[in-house]
């Protein structure tokens, strides 16, 4: 009887650690994503604000395929820094899956609205776009390590496709 009850002991603490670490993992899952959902929104409240693009970018900087259709872009560290005439984004739907909790994940989600880069001669009235992107984590900050940009059928996307002039 004695190796029994010891032996019930034995699995309820196997279940309740397992319980735990489910729980700390869905915690991890749960911050990691809200996280990556407050830098989204915040680099498009900067962009709006500032009329500047938000440096949001690896260490390493990151690479970029644009809405425009354009080859694959590497962006420095220091970001792509566009200016605009006029800007007005926003973002839909945003969906975070975690790769490695605390390390890694992709976001997808929806920009739309109008820009018009400084000195430019064309501008978007209706820019409407797909995006995902990689964010991995660095120094306690997530940041951008790949982003796709893709217009959505009536939508349209920049005109730019190289960061070379």
């Amino acid at each position: 009887m004695k190796k029994n009850k010891k032996a019930g002991n034995i699995i309820m603490k196997k279940i309740t650690t397992i319980i735990s670490l489910f729980a700390v993992m869905s915690f991890s899952y749960a911050n990691d994503k809200d996280e990556i959902t407050k830098e989204i929104v915040k680099a498009i409240d900067y962009l709006n604000k500032n009329k500047s693009t938000y440096n949001n970018y690896s260490t390493d900087g990151a690479l970029e395929f644009w809405s425009s259709g354009g080859l694959l872009n590497y962006i420095p560290n220091t970001g792509p820094n566009i200016n605009y005439e006029l800007v007005n984004m926003k973002t839909k739907h945003i969906e975070v899956v975690v790769l490695v909790p605390k390390k890694a994940a992709v976001a997808m989600y929806y920009m739309e609205g109008s820009m018009k880069p400084e000195g430019s001669n064309w501008d978007v009235s209706n820019y409407l776009t797909r995006v995902s992107q990689t964010f991995a984590k660095e120094k306690g900050k997530w940041v951008v390590k790949t982003s796709h940009f893709s217009p959505v059928q009536g939508g349209q996307g920049t005109t730019a496709t190289s960061t070379k002039e």
